[in-house]
């Protein structure tokens, strides 16, 4: 019955940490990035690393296409199955558990790739390993850290795509979008549970990464780029 009880407090916390809220501060960016591309009549989409979705259903808001939305986190896709449901986009619409090196479809199977949670995994060998599933012409969006921008670009069009567009987030968005809103939301919830040592716990955990995008809210600076397979 402990164990019980700690499950439910997580639940309670957790969804009143709501980090999905907050996220959909960054959905202007998803447009805009999206409205970059040509306009495609049903696109088939895979979103890689799409946790629980906000981008994922934006994406089929945006588009009139199939999307698959792959994750390693099943708690975070049965997140993402449920906000499906709800409206109601599973005709068009579904979930894979799948590591992002691990992606077993076949060739030429998708006219975009998006890959908007996945920021700081190996920026070169992702390009290369995704390539083979865009069909010809068709486009990778990615979102990545604002490092290295110029080499980027130049390894971009080295490879055999065509650099469509990219574009920077406006400098501290991360911080004033995201994080600060989520300390605000943190603040209130570490009083209202300050006899409860297990939330507690967990409002510590999501403060840790507030705190290290605090120190330097620069450093969180990202960028978003639009290519096209040659």
């Amino acid at each position: 019955m402990v164990m019980l009880g700690r499950e439910i407090v997580s639940k309670d916390v957790l969804y009143e940490i709501n980090r999905d809220d907050i996220r959909e501060n960054f959905n202007k960016y998803t447009k805009k990035a999206f409205q970059m591309l040509p306009e495609l009549e049903s696109p088939r989409i895979l979103d890689i690393g799409c946790g629980s979705g906000v981008p994922t259903i934006e994406l089929a808001k945006l588009s009139n296409g199939e999307i698959i939305g792959i994750d390693t986190d099943q708690s975070l896709l049965d997140e993402l199955n449920r906000k499906i449901e709800e409206e109601g986009l599973k005709h068009r619409m579904k979930t894979i558990k799948c590591s992002l090196f691990e992606i077993d479809f076949p060739d030429a199977s998708f006219d975009i790739i998006w890959a908007e949670g996945v920021a700081f995994v190996d920026f070169k060998k992702r390009l290369k390993m995704w390539k083979r599933l865009l069909k010809t012409n068709g486009f990778l969006v990615f979102h990545d850290n604002n490092k290295n921008i110029s080499k980027k670009i130049n390894f971009i069009t080295s490879i055999g795509y065509k650099l469509v567009n990219h574009f920077l987030l406006p400098e501290n968005s991360w911080w004033k979008e995201y994080y600060h809103p989520l300390e605000s939301r943190l603040t209130k919830l570490r009083s209202k549970y300050s006899n409860d040592p297990e939330a507690l716990k967990i409002i510590e955990q999501h403060q840790n990464e507030v705190n290290l995008v605090k120190k330097n809210p620069k450093n969180a600076g990202s960028v978003f780029y639009i290519m096209q397979k040659q």
